[in-house]
């Protein structure tokens, strides 16, 4: 019989035969004949097996098993180490990194899709299937690069207001997805100020209820090319963010907030309010007297608490960001230019957050190089 292999039940059994044939009388080589089996066969086995009952054998095969287990516990345990190590440091946030982590995998340990997946935490219907993103991703990325390129300061969320005013129906996470697999600069936060607040918890702010309810103006300040200083005058209503004029010029007194302000009112009426801080041009005694005797009233903030006049502060912010920080101006008459083309953009196209990412007064043209297909 060639190939044949005798149990441990069975083995365990023709010993015990042995030893009853033995205790009858017979010699060993006897006993081994009448088993079936060369000598040298059953001295092995007597040497394995030997002194061993049914329930001993059992055990013994228990354990085994149970030996065998906790080799491959470990031997798993140590491949899936292996796994992790090989793998990227880090989480792995997005599926597709997930995808290339888990092919270097397996191409440098050999393990199987299957071991590297459940190890890495990697659907095998995700590892197999290939992405081909959507059919405008390549149109849609190269428009927000375009603003990105022509508007520099602006972040992710007011780059998706000009792409829906452009016909794009896109919402903020695909731009902002977008925004950081091309390595795009975000804007940095601004630090957040302390308000000013009465001993009974109130916050001492007029706040604006309707389109001239409440205006605000102030002064910033700037040089051109040749070392020069120049002032600029802001004004805007605080209700529908409208910058309604930017004066820019070498000096500017009280007699120019004056001509400024007739103008304004000639154009859109008084309104209830003018707010602004305490400097010198805005608490002379003219400018007081005028403003009443228009109709208004004035809304001096709190002395060394600009945050009170937050709307033209925003303001004063978003155009040294986006505008003065960026330009050089050789002449006053160059800086008077630029400054109301950008006042025009302000007001026209550039989304405004408190409006719903909607620019203060929209015009019915597309902020880009080419008109886009509207998706």
């Amino acid at each position: 019989m060639a190939g044949k292999r005798e149990k441990p039940e069975d083995i365990v059994a023709k010993l015990r035969q042995v030893e009853v044939l033995q205790g009858q009388g017979m010699t060993i080589a006897e006993a081994v004949r009448q088993i079936g089996v060369t000598q040298q066969t059953y001295y092995r086995w007597r040497k394995q097996y030997g002194g061993m009952n049914r329930q001993q054998l059992k055990r013994l095969k228990e354990l085994e098993k149970e030996n065998q287990r906790l080799r491959k516990a470990v031997s798993d345990l140590t491949l899936d180490k292996m796994i992790l190590a090989e793998a990227a440091p880090g989480k792995l946030l997005s599926p597709s990194r997930r995808r290339k982590c888990i092919d270097q995998v397996r191409q440098s340990l050999g393990v199987s899709e299957r071991r590297a997946c459940r190890v890495l935490g990697q659907h095998r219907s995700t590892q197999r299937k290939v992405p081909h993103g959507r059919a405008d991703e390549e149109q849609l990325t190269e428009d927000i690069i375009i603003l990105a390129r022509e508007y520099g300061r602006y972040g992710y969320r007011i780059v998706t207001g000009l792409l829906r005013n452009a016909g794009w129906h896109v919402n903020f996470k695909r731009v902002e997805r977008i925004w950081k697999r091309e390595g795009l600069k975000v804007p940095p936060k601004q630090k957040k100020r302390r308000r000013l607040w009465l001993n009974d918890g109130s916050c001492v702010r007029l706040r604006p209820q309707r389109p001239n309810h409440v205006w605000s103006y102030d002064f910033m300040q700037d040089r051109t090319h040749d070392g020069r200083a120049y002032r600029i005058l802001n004004v805007i209503d605080e209700f529908t963010k409208e910058p309604l004029m930017i004066r820019a010029a070498r000096k500017l007194n009280s007699t120019d907030v004056v001509d400024v302000l007739t103008d304004l009112f000639i154009l859109r009426g008084p309104p209830e309010y003018i707010r602004s801080d305490n400097g010198p041009e805005f608490v002379a005694q003219k400018v007081r007297d005028w403003i009443g005797a228009v109709g208004a009233k004035t809304a001096y903030i709190e002395p060394g608490s600009p945050w009170e006049n937050g709307y033209i502060e925003s303001f004063n912010a978003r155009m040294r960001d986006e505008l003065l920080n960026g330009e050089i101006f050789y002449t006053l008459q160059e800086a008077r230019i630029i400054i109301e083309q950008w006042r025009r953009h302000y007001l026209t196209l550039r989304p405004h957050s408190a409006l719903n990412y909607r620019p203060p007064a929209p015009e019915s043209f597309i902020p880009l190089d080419r008109k886009p297909t509207a998706h």
